[in-house]
């Protein structure tokens, strides 16, 4: 992966990682162009339901992790876009671009948007931990402008730890393998390794389990209590009700955090292992990276099918974008019509 051997035939052949031959008719890397644009697909289409949900079901904002998810829905979004990037490099439609540049300014856009999900998964469990341990103060604790300057400093955080890569300090993942340059002459570099886990990948990967754990402890501590109380006194109002809401949302949360970091582990052990020079394969790093890049659609896919807010919410949009519209003037003022009328009318 990182020998620097390349000759003229081989600098104008097409350069695929699982180097797989194909016939000359075609003359590109089939196998990786379809796992590349079949991710891209369900990455777009996906986080743009949930942004289109979110903006169509005022009840989600009611919660304030709906920022956060939004903004892992973005970018997301955008990884799903830059995806086209090695798309069209396999395709041969980017011949006429600098091969590094291209490569170090690609790596640096996806690394920072996955940083960005990674915060943004780390931000949420704090938010729920401290709905759930300050429950009356809550509401003066976490305000629309501490959440703007949060979501803010999430995206320069992940675009300031991220900078050194551009400048020559070490690799920051295999995100631009795709490309000669980014396989062959870039290499990964131990400091450089250590020092995105040290200040993204262990304090949030530790932010989240010891957010949750306290949680799920908490909720469980209620839960035995409010037990206790329905077997002396009976139940009084929603109070069981009540004490399951919190843990209910925390558990569609933490299922989407579970999942991220289980597609994602597998590329940053291999991450780590080729850092400190024990194990080097082209197509082990190839799996792992998009394995992990598949988490951007796996995070509005959990979130849909978990949150009963959000289902609402997508059945109706789709209600409303497929009801018959026939006539011509539903969508006139004054008329009740589908959804999509009056967010074409707006």
């Amino acid at each position: 992966m990182n020998s620097s051997s390349s000759d003229v035939n081989q600098s104008s052949s097409p350069f695929c990682l699982l180097g797989m031959g194909y016939s000359y008719n075609l003359n590109t890397c089939v196998l990786e162009v379809s796992v590349i644009l079949f991710l891209t697909i369900l990455i777009i289409s996906g986080n743009l339901v949930v942004i289109f949900v979110f903006h169509c079901a005022p009840l989600l904002h009611h919660h304030t992790t709906s920022h956060f998810i939004q903004t892992m829905a973005y970018a997301d979004l955008l990884v799903g876009v830059s995806c086209l990037v090695p798309s069209l490099s396999l395709l041969h439609y980017l011949k006429g671009l600098d091969e590094e540049l291209t490569c170090k300014v690609f790596v640096y856009l996806v690394s920072v948007l996955k940083s960005v999900s990674m915060a943004s998964l780390a931000c949420i469990s704090v938010d729920r931990y401290i709905a759930i341990t300050r429950p009356f103060s809550y509401a003066t604790l976490v305000t629309p402008c501490r959440l703007r300057i949060c979501i803010g400093l999430i995206w320069l955080y992940s675009a300031l730890i991220f900078l050194p890569s551009l400048f020559g300090w070490g690799k920051p993942g295999y995100h631009g393998d795709i490309f000669r340059w980014c396989a062959t002459s870039w290499q990964t570099d131990p400091g450089f390794s250590s020092f995105i886990v040290a200040v993204l990948y262990a304090p949030a990967t530790l932010t989240v389990c010891f957010t949750y754990g306290s949680i799920f402890l908490i909720c469980r501590q209620h839960t035995r209590k409010i037990i206790q109380r329905l077997t002396r006194f009976g139940p009084q109002g929603n109070e069981r009700g009540e004490g399951c809401l919190d843990k209910r949302y925390a558990m569609v949360l933490f299922r989407i955090t579970s999942v991220f970091y289980v597609l994602w582990m597998p590329y940053i052990v291999y991450f780590l292992l080729e850092s400190a020079g024990l194990y080097c394969h082209v197509v082990a790093s190839f799996l792992t990276t998009w394995l992990a890049i598949s988490n951007s659609f796996c995070n509005c896919l959990i979130y849909s099918l978990s949150n009963s807010m959000f289902r609402k919410g997508l059945g109706r949009l789709f209600t409303s974008l497929f009801s018959p519209c026939l006539e011509l003037d539903c969508c006139t003022e004054g008329k009740k019509g589908p959804l999509w009328c009056h967010v074409w009318r707006l």
